[in-house]
């Protein structure tokens, strides 16, 4: 065939190629990233050059080291109570790693068991659980975190529980749809020819089919966890202000924002960065699991 005879290639195809092609390389980066993210959260205490809590009011709202003001001893800067911005950038993922923990798995579980019973009974059952998804959609967490808040005080509670209510409805939408799929598939009939209760049919032939959306959806949520955490801490109902997160330091930040710009844009980056990585390792994954998408040249 000449080079007349070849179709164009479109150019949204081209660049998904050269994003296939960069892949190796972005997964080894964005895999960095997470085990940074994951090892300051988890030994944040040990890692930090200082006390994130220790006052200095004589070294306050010093800027970054790469400022003609700025010092090596705090490269990051520090606020408006001297505090050092890089140990208590450090100590702020701890925060976003403990919510991820607590909140991914806790939706991930009732969410796809809610969708799997509405998906393989359907039905009243489906009907009932499919109205509670209908119902959370409708109403806007940040109300239920105020609730919370005015009830109980700002607190880690309150993120987990407004965040889990917020998120489980999304996996019960997407399993009970896959769930449906597959309980028409032969090999469920089959399973059903041989007698196979529902438990059975349900634990070992439909939930083995969902692992790959499952798995799929919980690594994109992540994003999502990280940046409703910051933006509770910011609003004042999620973690209280005395704990150190990235959304209660962006919220301590804000009113020096136009003489410490520092004290607002580290902790911004660092969430913009994480959210980043993670969407990108999750749409990674979806390729990975997905063999229609893995064998896409």
């Amino acid at each position: 065939m000449s080079e007349a005879q070849v179709p164009a290639v479109p150019l949204d195809e081209r660049r998904r190629r050269r994003w296939r092609i960069r892949s190796p390389k972005t997964l080894v980066v964005t895999l960095a990233i997470l085990i940074l993210f994951v090892v300051l959260g988890l030994f944040g205490s040990q890692i930090a050059p200082e006390d994130p809590y220790r006052l200095d009011l004589v070294g306050r709202l010093q800027p970054p080291f790469f400022q003609s003001e700025g010092s090596l001893d705090h490269p990051l800067g520090t606020d408006d109570l001297g505090r050092d911005t890089l140990s208590r950038l450090i100590f702020g993922a701890r925060i976003s790693l403990v919510a991820i923990a607590m909140i991914i798995p806790l939706a991930t579980i009732i969410g796809s068991l809610l969708g799997l019973i509405a998906g393989w009974f359907g039905g009243w059952t489906s009907r009932i659980i499919m109205a509670l998804v209908d119902l959370q959609l409708a109403m806007p967490g940040i109300l239920v975190a105020v609730l919370l808040a005015a009830i109980w005080g700002p607190s880690l509670r309150n993120v987990v529980i407004v965040l889990v209510f917020a998120l489980w409805a999304t996996f019960a939408r997407i399993v009970r749809g896959e769930t449906l799929a597959l309980r028409e598939r032969e090999f469920v009939i089959a399973a059903r020819t041989i007698g196979a209760g529902d438990l059975r049919i349900m634990t070992r032939h439909i939930l083995p089919g969902l692992v790959n959306s499952i798995v799929i959806l919980a690594t994109l949520n992540v994003a999502t966890v990280i940046i409703a955490e910051a933006g509770l801490s910011f609003l004042g109902v999620g973690v209280p202000q005395d704990t150190i997160s990235w959304g209660s330091m962006i919220s301590q930040g804000r009113d020096l924002l136009s003489i410490s710009w520092w004290l607002v844009t580290v902790p911004g980056i660092a969430i913009i960065t994480v959210s980043l990585v993670v969407n990108v390792f999750g749409d990674w994954l979806r390729d990975f699991l997905d063999p229609t998408l893995r064998n896409v040249q």
